[in-house]
């Protein structure tokens, strides 16, 4: 799966005012989504933290996606692993994961070297997201599934978040990734408005699937939590959002993200432009209307990725 809403790294400095004249400019960002540099002990917490993804040969959303809070959240001691490769069966427009239509096979040691990467960390609660595995015949499933379990047989107190791919709406391959999985949340991205789906994702995918993903998820496994994400700023009205936060929850999605969309990338045939900048109000409104409608959980702001407080999220959902 295409992994949610990347972005470049954003400093504490304004973006380019100037530039060759054949060339576009990249729009100036709004103050509220430059963000600061580690330092000090923070900074040692981010080295230790890179080490150990490092030496285990691992991949991470934060790096891969080019995530903005990749500087706040190593400081913390946490990152969120990707796994099943570094490359994506699938080429969606938001995403700076490069695109292979046969990545090698998936690295039978990479659940080992997960579980010691997540033990070195001392993690209380870990994200496992997914590249789309569209080549494999369960879609990657049996290799997702095997990464869980040996972070959970590795670390039982550990809890677990899965950002899953589609896997096609394979319901057999789902069925087997959620049987007897010691998930706590299982999360799935529709990434945008219905609206903007052939414009934005792989024409494999699409906010219809997405949704039928989760709702059969939960229908598998009701004791899990489910979860997904949305992007703005890709071209949606604040509507437009509403009606895809309630087809979310009809869908019986407990958590919900949003976030704002910049391309990882210069804007051009492979990455979207930004169609404006949202504003930390209206993050605000939809973070009180997701409430609203039910949700147990609601991250919503500017720097919000699907896996921005995931731990805070879980904790929040099970208190309801």
């Amino acid at each position: 799966m295409r992994v949610s809403l990347p972005i470049l790294p954003i400093v504490d400095q304004p973006a380019e005012e100037s530039g060759p004249l054949d060339q576009p400019q990249r729009p100036r960002l709004p103050e509220w989504l430059r963000v600061n540099l580690p330092s000090g002990n923070s900074l040692a917490v981010f080295n230790k933290t890179q080490d150990a993804v490092d030496s285990n040969a691992l991949h991470t959303v934060c790096e891969e996606a080019r995530c903005p809070n990749i500087h706040d959240c190593w400081a913390r001691g946490t990152a969120t692993f990707m796994v099943a490769g570094s490359h994506c069966t699938r080429g969606c427009r938001f995403c700076s994961v490069e695109t292979l239509k046969s990545p090698d096979p998936p690295d039978p040691s990479e659940p080992s070297q997960l579980a010691t990467a997540v033990e070195r960390m001392g993690l209380s609660h870990v994200v496992i997201t997914v590249v789309n595995r569209d080549d494999l015949p369960d879609g990657g499933a049996s290799h997702y599934k095997h990464c869980v379990e040996a972070v959970h047989d590795r670390l039982p107190e550990v809890t677990i978040e899965l950002l899953s791919s589609d896997l096609q709406g394979d319901w057999e391959a789902l069925t087997h990734l959620l049987e007897d999985s010691p998930l706590s949340v299982f999360a799935h991205n529709v990434e945008c408005v219905p609206r903007l789906d052939s414009l934005v994702r792989d024409p494999r995918a699409s906010f219809e699937l997405s949704t039928r993903v989760l709702k059969k998820a939960h229908q598998l496994r009701p004791d899990l939590l489910t979860k997904s994400s949305v992007m703005v700023g890709l071209g949606e009205s604040d509507a437009e959002v509403s009606a895809a936060m309630r087809q979310l929850r009809e869908a019986s999605v407990d958590l919900i993200t949003l976030g704002q969309y910049l391309a990882p990338g210069r804007a051009g045939e492979r990455f979207l432009p930004v169609d404006r900048f949202v504003t930390p109000k209206q993050f605000s409104a939809w973070s009180e209307e997701a409430r609203k409608l039910g949700f147990k959980a609601v991250a919503s702001g500017p720097l919000v990725r699907s896996s921005f407080q995931a731990g805070s999220l879980l904790a929040e959902a099970r208190q309801q």
